[in-house]
């Protein structure tokens, strides 16, 4: 990596110096990855911090019948999804697949460690950034809890539109490209089921296309139907 600004939007850098985020982008090591390669699995040492560069990461989550949820679809400029275990040094609860190529950066933890241990402002900053992702893993076991399987649904792909959408002629389009089991994934659902949910909102002119180009039509409908935001 040449420059440190690419650190500049990351919340869990926003306190550090130029010359510490320097630092980091001198240790940062830039990955390619390729559709459904595994970045790390559950139970891998998290000796390593990664950053989304370029494409899209899923982070899984398999239950102890085998069934696989996503528990997050990460973007460019995303921290990965353990962070925690990362900074306490344990191994990782869960898997981060690509969904595509793309490229990640990866940072060992002694680095990032020894780097945040001199800006005590860090702490707080740490604190607030984690405090956020345990809301966000809250809201998503409410919605699984308490939600109806099309308002699951309708949650991620708003959730999807306000992260990545692409404002277009008839509509958001979607910049993640994703195929139905990963909708299913996400929303804890069959693929059947997914592909009924996805096949009734066309036909309510809510959305139109395939997800590699998924297009929102009426996002303020989506909305009302998504009590709980998916993250």
């Amino acid at each position: 990596m040449s420059s440190p600004a690419n650190f500049d939007s990351l919340p869990l850098f926003a306190c550090l110096s130029e010359a510490d985020r320097r630092e980091l982008a001198t240790h940062a090591i830039e990955v390619p990855i390729q559709k459904g390669q595994f970045i790390f699995q559950e139970g891998d040492a998290a000796d390593w911090f990664h950053i989304v560069k370029h494409g899209n990461v899923k982070c899984v989550k398999s239950s102890p019948e085998g069934r696989e949820v996503t528990l997050k679809v990460l973007m460019p400029g995303d921290l990965f999804c353990c962070e925690a275990s990362a900074f306490a040094g344990e191994g990782h609860p869960g898997c981060a697949q690509s969904m595509g190529e793309g490229t990640v950066i990866k940072i060992h933890r002694k680095v990032m460690l020894d780097v945040i241990q001199r800006n005590p402002e860090a702490a707080v900053n740490i604190i607030n950034y984690l405090s956020l992702r345990l809301r966000e893993a809250q809201d998503n076991a409410k919605a699984f809890a308490l939600d109806r399987a099309e308002q699951r649904v309708a949650a991620i792909l708003v959730n999807l539109t306000q992260r990545s959408g692409i404002q277009e002629a008839n509509g958001i389009r979607i910049g993640v490209r994703f195929t139905h089991q990963d909708l299913a994934d996400m929303a804890g659902l069959t693929k059947e089921t997914t592909s009924r949910i996805l096949s009734r909102f066309k036909k309510e002119h809510l959305i139109s296309g395939t997800g590699n180009k998924l297009v929102i039509q009426d996002l303020p409908r989506l909305q009302h139907m998504a009590p709980h935001p998916f993250s």
